[in-house]
């Protein structure tokens, strides 16, 4: 609410008015809130404040897995908001999706022969960069695990979250709602990435536990014509679900479904969150989702990479904590951490070329 000034005149009223709102759009909730961030940083929790400025203009490659949904859409975002807060060069990458592994690997080389001083990756594959990765390390440029978890020895450190866990909450959340002897089904999304791994290992362990009646749908890539038909035919093939637990594509899909249907519905979780999985939640049309927010992830990611070239110490592994999101505790999470503005899509960046003289 704004400040009484109804003593003021009609013209200073106007004006004084016009200032606060002015002040309120230029210093957006993000910027006051955002940081410093609370985080787990190798087992332990932290408030993350990231550095003001870099000491000199880094130049920085993030590569993307692809830019076909919201999820990425705001970690991209969050990736050119922090270089840009941090006076560091930043090139942005997406390969196009998880079937195309060969073209992360070609986008390394293409940032190589840009001379990038650090590299901040969300790998297609858990391993299926490996060697690349400690040719980088062995030449002195750090390479931060971004979200999908790196399977290497050699990264310089990891902005993410266990998917394991984020699995393994959202079927507890299941379970404590009447989950327990349910049938439930399964989307994960694409095969061989490395935080489906993660999630599959978790819900594994919890499917011998209670001895779950599960019912998985298959694997396919986290775009909407995918994940529709993967949808559509869990549905068709086992009418008597009660609960699906999901990818967040596979989860707006399995709403747009249920929206047609005549028939009794399951109730929908899903094990990330994105934008359209937001709105469902504000809609009251699913039951719970996780969030690992990324866009925070992101931020923290140019920062680690800016830190490790400066010589700085920081925690091998670091993400904030996970939550359960539901229609009534939504309110209460800072949506800045996991959503970009409305009608920001994926950013692409072409990093700079390096001049003679050393200057992007």
């Amino acid at each position: 609410m704004l400040p009484a000034i109804s003593a003021l005149p009609a013209v200073r009223h106007w004006r004084a008015a016009s200032l606060i709102l002015l002040i309120f759009f230029l210093c957006p909730a993000s910027a006051q809130a955002l940081w410093p961030a609370k985080v787990i940083a190798d087992g332990q929790p932290k408030d993350y404040q990231p550095v003001a400025k870099a000491a000199k203009q880094w130049r920085i490659c993030a590569l993307l897995p692809h830019g076909k949904d919201h999820y990425w859409w705001g970690v991209a975002w969050g990736l050119s908001e922090q270089a840009a807060a941090s006076g560091v060069e930043l090139g942005i990458y997406e390969a196009g999706g998880y079937e195309f592994g060969w073209k992360q690997l070609q986008q390394i080389q293409q940032c190589r022969q840009k001379q990038a001083d650090a590299y901040i990756i969300a790998a297609i594959h858990a391993t299926g960069l490996n060697a690349d990765i400690k040719q980088l390390t062995d030449e002195g440029k750090p390479v931060i695990d971004l979200i999908n978890g790196i399977d290497s020895p050699d990264v310089s450190a990891h902005s993410a979250v266990s998917f394991a866990e984020m699995a393994r909450l959202s079927l507890q959340f299941i379970l404590q709602n009447n989950g327990s002897g349910s049938r439930i089904g399964w989307l994960p999304g694409p095969r061989g990435a490395g935080w489906v791994q993660d999630a599959e290992s978790a819900v594994q362990q919890l499917k011998q536990q209670h001895k779950l009646q599960w019912f998985p749908g298959g694997y396919g890539p986290p775009d909407a014509f995918h994940q529709t038909s993967l949808a559509r035919a869990l549905i068709e093939q086992q009418p008597q679900l009660e609960w699906v637990l999901a990818n967040a594509v596979a989860i707006r899909a399995l709403a747009q479904l249920q929206a047609r249907s005549k028939g009794s519905v399951p109730q929908l979780v899903a094990y990330y969150s994105n934008p359209d999985v937001v709105d469902l939640l504000r809609e009251g049309r699913i039951a719970a989702a996780a969030t690992d927010s990324p866009v925070l992830q992101a931020r923290i990611a140019v920062d680690l990479a800016i830190r490790l070239l400066q010589k700085q110490r920081v925690p091998k592994h670091i993400g904030p904590k996970i939550q359960i999101l539901t229609p009534d505790n939504l309110s209460q999470y800072n949506l800045q951490q996991l959503l970009p503005p409305d009608e920001q899509w994926i950013i692409r960046r072409e990093l700079l070329n390096k001049d003679p003289a050393g200057k992007p």
